[in-house]
């Protein structure tokens, strides 16, 4: 059996040193929303030389993406497509999309909860599910800062699927913590903690690896198109691979080290031993 609860404040620091630089740059620059919230023009565009726009993109087939906010402007160079989308049709998709997610956190809280019968696997699943999203959404405002990668459609599903996959793991290991639990196994609850992940950890890793080589081989070989929605899709994947073990687990395990500490304790039980 493998000690993982020894080491909680080694997982806080890991996941310190990737929230905070991306949440200052989520506070400080934000993120670059494509034409998909903004409303505007998408152009493709095949010329020898690096067409004006607003934002422009080199594709692995040797044309250009420019995006206008201006439907009027005229590009140089022969058009292979063009996409159009309006203000209000991108200020309705970026409230749904927020609305969807928050009604996705609150209907996996609910369900936790009540699968697990206590609040506080629920909650620990959550802290744990907006680890992964703020790892996620500050990875692409860093990168659409040094990079200028923009957010749209696609990076809303995404952002969605790793809802859904970094809930997954968590309540698999959730589960065996809970049998192990009313079985009376292992004695501690740190001991059960660190049962359920020895035994669960290996099907974990298998099932996240082979996701994330696919992921991998379509970053390599997938077109320009695509390439930032899967990097969207493996950031969470591993992201949700680590937080179910790291951050879920020790959440559990630090509420339940405070439900045992003297000072909840009454006043005249607080002295037993």
């Amino acid at each position: 059996m493998i000690r993982f609860s020894k080491y909680i404040w080694l997982y806080a620091l890991i996941s310190a040193l990737v929230l905070v630089p991306g949440i200052y740059s989520l506070v400080r620059w934000g993120l670059r929303p494509a034409i998909d919230f903004t409303g505007g023009t998408l152009v493709e565009v095949k010329s020898d030389t690096p067409p004006a726009g607003a934002s422009v993109q080199k594709t692995g087939s040797g044309t250009y993406l420019v995006r206008l906010q201006d439907e009027t402007a005229s590009i140089a160079g022969e058009i292979l497509r063009e996409e159009t989308v309006g203000p209000v049709l991108g200020k309705e998709l970026l409230a749904k999309t927020v609305t969807a997610a928050l009604f996705a956190i609150a209907a996996i809280l609910a369900y936790v909860a009540y699968a697990f019968k206590n609040i506080k696997f629920g909650i620990s699943a959550i802290v744990a599910l907006v680890h992964d999203l703020l790892v996620v959404l500050g990875c692409f405002s860093l990168f659409g800062h040094f990079w200028g990668v923009e957010v749209d459609t696609l990076f809303v599903t995404a952002f969605l699927t790793t809802i859904s996959f970094s809930v997954h793991d968590t309540i698999v290991v959730f589960d065996r913590i809970r049998e192990k639990s009313k079985r009376g196994d292992g004695g501690s609850f740190e001991a059960i903690t660190d049962q359920a992940l020895t035994e669960t950890m290996g099907r974990s890793l298998t099932n996240s690896f082979t996701i994330i080589f696919m992921l991998l081989a379509l970053i390599l070989l997938g077109g320009d198109t695509i390439r930032w929605f899967v990097i969207a899709l493996l950031i969470g994947t591993i992201s949700g691979t680590y937080s179910s073990p790291f951050v879920a687990t020790p959440v559990l395990i630090l509420w339940n080290r405070w439900e045992k500490s003297p000072r909840r304790r009454p006043a005249g039980e607080a002295g037993k031993k």
